[in-house]
């Protein structure tokens, strides 16, 4: 982190600077056997075509809303930096029916349909995969944003100031978000550029969100993402924690 880092997206563009080729996010689904493993430089590749997308084909700007009906994984977290690039507020599962855009994943998407504005299906496949059919009166994510843009400029400069999170109720501005993952970082035993976290807590509370993804992003270190963690045994994680050198757990 620098001291000019003021929002999430400023965090990134740092980690970018120092390091693009280390590992930033390890992702695991433990239901599917999934692993995919994302240094820096393509985190914030997907990044950028992800804010490229919400800000020009879905025509979303600061003040907009964005709910995001999605769990613990790869992708939420890159919706989660597109957002902030673009200055609109991520609402973790808030109500879609008073968002301006709804980001879904395949099982709440019925819940989803209740958004007038734009809607977004994430299939959540290994791989980043499609869905077989798009779903009626969604656009599929795997579908439109590879072909996006792998630089992204906002059209409006993002005020640190101004909301940029909702979760559990609760509304952060970009400022609050680095702040407060900067100085909960020690009590997460995230000490530095070294630290490797594996978090198995979902995204729908402030603590799976910054244990997830926001402290180690603000001390410059990487997170091993794991969803359905709950399906390994004691063994298997031990040895999850051992290959994947993690220095701090949560789960």
């Amino acid at each position: 982190m620098n001291a000019t880092d003021r929002t999430p997206a400023d965090l990134l563009r740092s980690a970018l600077a120092a390091d693009a080729g280390r590992p930033l996010v390890t992702f695991y689904d433990d239901a599917t056997g999934e692993r995919v493993e994302l240094s820096v430089a393509t985190f914030a590749n997907w990044v950028a075509k992800t804010a490229n997308l919400l800000q020009g084909d879905l025509a979303a700007g600061p003040g907009d809303r964005v709910a995001l009906l999605l769990p613990a994984h790869w992708q939420t977290a890159v919706w989660l930096l597109a957002c902030s690039s673009v200055g609109v507020v991520a609402d973790m599962a808030g109500d879609p029916a008073s968002a301006d855009v709804v980001v879904s994943g395949p099982d709440t998407l019925e819940a989803a349909r209740a958004c007038r504005g734009e809607r977004v299906a994430l299939a959540l496949r290994p791989l980043g995969g499609r869905f077989p059919r798009t779903p009626d009166g969604f656009v599929d994510y795997a579908v439109e944003a590879p072909s996006q843009g792998d630089r992204f400029a906002p059209f409006a400069p993002v005020d640190p100031e101004e909301p940029a999170l909702i979760v559990a109720g609760a509304e952060f501005s970009g400022a609050e978000v680095v702040e407060r993952a900067l100085s909960e970082a020690p009590s997460l035993d995230l000490t530095g550029p070294w630290s490797r976290l594996l978090s198995g807590l979902p995204y729908d509370t402030w603590d799976g969100l910054s244990a997830g993804l926001y402290a180690p992003l603000a001390v410059g270190g990487s997170v091993v993402l794991c969803r359905n963690l709950d399906r390994l045994d004691g063994e298997g994680l031990a040895k999850r924690i051992e290959s994947e050198r993690v220095t701090a757990s949560r789960h």
